[in-house]
């Protein structure tokens, strides 16, 4: 395999680090109110953050972490529209602190790339594994793999996966438009549902964050930088695609980045904030994030960016 130019990454092992951070629930004091009751701090997120934030995050802060999953622009849409209240609101495109959420200001965190997470237990899974980094799509063209992806009408994974394939079009030069031929409604999964399918033998791979491969442990094929959303010097490419989301907002592609914002700034919140954009939880849930983060954008408050 090594020779054979295929960038396809195995299993990492993460669960003995979860177990680890799990093991430290209980073990510190916790936040209290006046009335002595643990303080409880809510907070609305995407759904490829999840596991994160229920086994990295929560063990962290002495708070009570209440955490609702979603996909990111149902999360943007529930907030704005007054349907949920959250403390923290974290999302995994901040495009969306432009519209529909307009927060005062907001932190970006960490940053993430698209991948091909297979099951290798399947036949289908084994082609994709065989095809590799060069020739991953053909299979799919074939119509030998069943492969999942999320709604892009409901969160960025589900657009950024179809602006990967759009831009896989011109990478690779294929005759066929990926973007047109590859995607079916009957694909579509809840983002927090998504690699789950492979426990259930519903699908052979899917179109998922890199982070969402590697704290399941499962195998996934690289993508090369042009294609994957996740190199600074290939913005201007990855702009070139575009999804219209249901309420007519256009967004393009870019560089892949998670952002954060407090809507309620109490001291527990602040705590709870500060662990979630700057925590090595992060890094050991298979995100990157870059030298120069958390970035602040807008009129972040001085306990957040001091």
């Amino acid at each position: 395999m090594a020779g054979d130019g295929k960038r396809i990454r195995r299993r990492s092992v993460l669960s003995a680090t979860a177990v680890a951070l799990s093991g430290v629930a209980g073990c510190s004091g916790t936040l209290q109110g006046t009335d002595g009751q643990s303080v409880t701090v809510s907070m609305l997120a995407a759904g490829s953050l999840n596991n994160a934030l229920e086994n990295g995050l929560r063990p962290s802060v002495d708070a009570t972490v209440q955490i609702e999953a979603h996909g990111s622009a149902e999360v943007a849409r529930l907030t704005a529209a007054g349907q949920k209240d959250p403390d923290i609101v974290s999302v995994a495109d901040i495009a969306l602190f432009d519209s529909p959420l307009q927060p005062d200001w907001f932190a970006e965190f960490a940053t993430n790339s698209i991948v091909i997470a297979y099951n290798p237990d399947t036949d289908g899974g084994q082609q994709l594994a065989d095809a590799g980094t060069e020739n991953w799509y053909q299979p799919l063209l074939n119509g030998d793999i069943t492969i999942g992806r999320t709604d892009p009408d409901l969160d960025p994974l589900g657009y950024r996966a179809l602006f990967m394939l759009e831009l896989a079009t011109a990478h690779y030069g294929t005759d066929t438009n990926l973007r047109d031929a590859i995607p079916r409604t009957e694909q579509i999964y809840p983002e927090t549902q998504l690699i789950s399918q492979f426990e259930t033998g519903s699908i052979d791979a899917a179109i998922a964050y890199r982070n969402m491969a590697v704290e399941r442990e499962y195998d996934y094929i690289d993508l090369p930088a042009e294609i994957d959303l996740s190199e600074p010097s290939y913005t201007d490419t990855y702009e070139s695609a575009t999804y219209e989301l249901p309420s007519g907002k256009v967004v393009s592609g870019g560089l892949i980045s998670y952002g954060a914002t407090i809507r309620n700034q109490s001291p527990a919140a602040v705590d709870v904030f500060m662990e979630h954009i700057t925590g090595e939880y992060l890094n050991e849930f298979g995100f990157v994030v870059p030298d120069d983060y958390p970035r602040f954008t807008g009129n972040a408050p001085d306990k957040v960016t001091n």
